[in-house]
């Protein structure tokens, strides 16, 4: 089992969402987060004054899928978020141990 871990701009979230149920990738955990990457954040002027935000509204999606279907499932993601722009995000992916289903005891694969 992999956990995949993947940083968007909030408008990719549906896009993303969508691959996973496409993938039958069940069970999903999603956090609002802010952040910045070599985008290093943006100027921008109000009302005469120049404003530097370096913390951009990203969001973080995390799931913990069977092996098999990492390589394919991060491709697909991959295609659909890219614009070629700074911020498009990141994807992290590391081994899990074990998965325990606490309401049932089952575990592995079949806790997912």
């Amino acid at each position: 089992m992999k956990k995949v871990v993947v940083v968007i701009k909030p408008e990719k979230l549906t896009d993303v969402k969508h691959i996973l149920e496409a993938h039958k990738v069940s069970g999903l955990m999603i956090s609002n987060i802010m952040g910045y990457g070599n985008q290093k954040g943006f100027t921008q002027k109000y009302r005469g004054n120049e404003l530097n935000s370096n913390l951009l509204p990203k969001i973080k999606v995390e799931s913990v899928m069977p092996e098999e279907v990492v390589d394919e499932v991060t491709k697909d993601i991959v295609n659909t978020v890219r614009t070629g722009e700074f911020g498009d995000g990141k994807i992290f992916i590391s081994p899990v141990e074990e998965a325990i289903r606490i309401r049932t005891g089952e575990t592995g694969k079949d806790a997912l």
